[in-house]
């Protein structure tokens, strides 16, 4: 009686999800990771809400006055309101999306950014970073790799960090007018240090 009931098929198990809807689940997910909350970066502080924010979407960052990279959300470090501030951001194979660059605009020590293989990462992306009052004074070092998203208008839009003094760009297939974008670059930045491994 008992090998009867269990030799039986359980029914569902049959069903595959459809294509795609995995990926529909994850990126909701995300989705939800980059929801700015702004009672938190009051209570908190700009640098640790948005630590948190980077952690929890797979990112890692580098405080002032340190040399390691924090990668574990649950071992930020504790102590007075404001005494960690983000030096560098490492957003590789992290899932940060627009809607979470709000976190970004209280912070006024970050000078190194990395977007490598970041998936949600486009134009509106890098427009929105280079329209960030604080890292327009700030950002010295930004490396975007790997990001198909991004295309010759993301990259154009980054005129506005006007302290910028590296940029590196390396396997953008959305790159399309190589030589237009340096040039315009080049034009509104003339100090910047520009490197390209583009094909």
């Amino acid at each position: 009686m008992l090998w009867g009931k269990l030799g039986q098929p359980v029914r569902g198990l049959g069903k595959l999800p459809p294509p795609g809807a995995c990926r529909g689940f994850w990126g909701w997910l995300n989705a939800v990771f980059n929801k700015v909350d702004y009672e938190r970066i009051q209570a908190v502080g700009p640098d640790r809400a948005a630590s948190e924010w980077l952690l929890r979407c797979g990112a890692l960052v580098r405080y002032r006055g340190y040399q390691k990279w924090q990668q574990d959300y649950n071992g930020l470090p504790t102590g007075p309101l404001g005494k960690y501030k983000i030096e560098a951001i490492n957003a590789t194979d992290s899932c940060i999306m627009y809607r979470g660059f709000d976190y970004l605009d209280g912070l006024e020590h970050v000078t190194e950014i990395t977007l490598q293989k970041c998936i949600y990462i486009q134009d509106e992306c890098l427009q929105r970073l280079s329209e960030t009052k604080n890292l327009q004074k700030s950002l010295l070092q930004l490396k975007i790799i790997s990001c198909g998203n991004v295309t010759d208008k993301g990259i154009i839009a980054l005129h506005k960090l006007m302290n910028l003094e590296y940029l590196y760009l390396s396997d953008l297939p959305g790159i399309r007018e190589k030589e237009t974008t340096v040039r315009v670059l080049q034009q509104a930045l003339p100090n910047l240090e520009l490197e390209l491994d583009l094909e």
